[in-house]
């Protein structure tokens, strides 16, 4: 190859090879570093550099901030929480009838009254019916004895039943235990038991009250009764005491609203008698003013005392409430129909039933005579009853001492013959 051949040639590679130099040179320039210079506007477009955090148009170290947005993660679904959160918003109905009457009661997925919300019912042909008192509880009355469909309207943030539920209207009372009575007893801590608790000494006091524990004769076997106002017993002294039985008190409609209220002492008091060897027997003060409500309260009765052993009877408590009580105006027939109503559904359950009044109230409140079937317990506070009637135990004084309790106790003689 000639020398000028040769040049050529050298020129050439070169030439390329500058070439190929520079398109390499521009090629790596494309793809260096964002300049920390460069405006915010053209951040917007540039991929954040590694290690570096971009968040409202700035680049900086918060390796956290993704915690803070929302849209980063996909939502997390759980089924069994989603379902739990259904279940606990899912509502049913509990109807039930006494006597040409509804009583329609909300509960959730528990059983609970739902309280608090304005609830609205529809009674097929009938129209719609409220929650006025936000309760949980609808109470129709004067309904015609037949077949009906009750439905909940839809409240937002609950699932109420689809459908309607069906129920029989009953034509006459049956004097059966309610089931689900239950949902209505209330404890103090829901009312106001100052106003409601208005259970009265009785009116039957003279100047010969014995107030000191009797000598009895034949079978006649020396008792108690209690109630929350006696507060906290000693059973075991009140056993050493030659105490042989206690009637308690299980609780009483309140006087004002006619809730049913159970008395905080109840549990405490038949668990420390049973304990001590005492017999017991139960009590409820009644302000009833219909069949309806004495059916109510003998179911509530039964269904606090059925884990116990009762071996008195179950006494319905007539008696005034200051004459302002809810019951204090019925008259003789009424509230003999209540005291019977009562003992009736009490004797249904397999107890025996029996009535409290003082002399008093026996010979002007009630028909004594029509009760006599039951255990009649007078109250009159003297040396020796006047009363003329039929009656198995006498409490003889409110104004007792018993070893075990400070304060008042009243005292009691049965001929029961237990």
């Amino acid at each position: 190859m000639d020398s000028k051949l040769k040049r050529l040639t050298i020129i050439a590679s070169v030439s390329v090879i500058v070439f190929t130099f520079l398109l390499v040179l521009l090629f790596n320039s494309s793809k260096r570093p964002v300049s920390t210079m460069q405006t915010e506007e053209t951040l917007t477009e540039t991929e954040p550099e590694s290690g570096l955090i971009y968040q409202n148009g700035m680049i900086g170290n918060d390796l956290s901030a993704f915690m803070r947005d929302d849209t980063f993660f996909d939502p997390e679904t759980n089924p069994f929480l989603d379902r739990l959160l259904e279940d606990r918003n899912r509502l049913s109905l509990i109807v039930t009838s006494i006597e040409k009457d509804l009583r329609i009661q909300i509960v959730d997925s528990d059983n609970v009254l739902v309280t608090g919300e304005s609830f609205f019912v529809e009674l097929a042909g009938l129209g719609e019916y409220k929650d006025l008192d936000k309760d949980g509880v609808i109470y129709v009355a004067n309904l015609p004895a037949g077949d009906y469909e009750v439905s909940l309207k839809p409240l937002e943030g609950y699932r109420v039943p689809t459908g309607s539920t069906r129920v029989r209207v009953k034509d006459r009372v049956e004097y059966l235990v309610i089931d689900d009575i239950s949902l209505l007893i209330k404890t103090e801590e829901d009312i106001d038991a100052a106003a409601e608790d208005s259970e009265q000494a009785i009116d039957d006091v003279d100047n010969t009250e014995i107030t000191e524990q009797r000598t009895l004769p034949g079978q006649a076997v020396l008792g108690i009764d209690v109630s929350k106002w006696q507060g906290e017993i000693d059973w075991n002294m009140v056993k050493d005491a030659g105490i042989e039985y206690a009637i308690i008190r299980c609780g009483y409609r309140g006087s004002v609203t006619g809730s049913l209220v159970e008395d905080p002492y109840f549990e405490q008091n038949i668990r420390g008698a049973t304990a001590a060897g005492v017999k017991v027997g139960v009590y409820f003060f009644t302000q009833a003013v219909n069949e309806v409500e004495a059916v109510e309260e003998a179911s509530m009765v039964v269904s606090l005392i059925r884990d116990y052993d009762i071996t008195y009877p179950v006494f319905i408590d007539t008696e005034g409430a200051g004459g302002n009580g809810r019951a204090d105006g019925l008259d003789v027939e009424t509230r003999t129909t209540v005291c019977d109503a009562f003992c009736r559904t009490v004797e249904n359950a397999g107890y025996q039933a029996g009535v409290y009044a003082s002399r008093n109230w026996y010979n002007n409140r009630v028909d004594a005579s029509s009760l006599e079937k039951y255990v009649i317990w007078l109250a009159e506070y003297r040396s020796a009853p006047i009363y003329q009637g039929y009656y198995q135990m006498w409490q003889y004084t409110s104004r007792g001492s018993v070893s075990g309790i400070a304060g008042n106790v009243d005292l009691n003689i049965s001929y029961l013959g237990y």
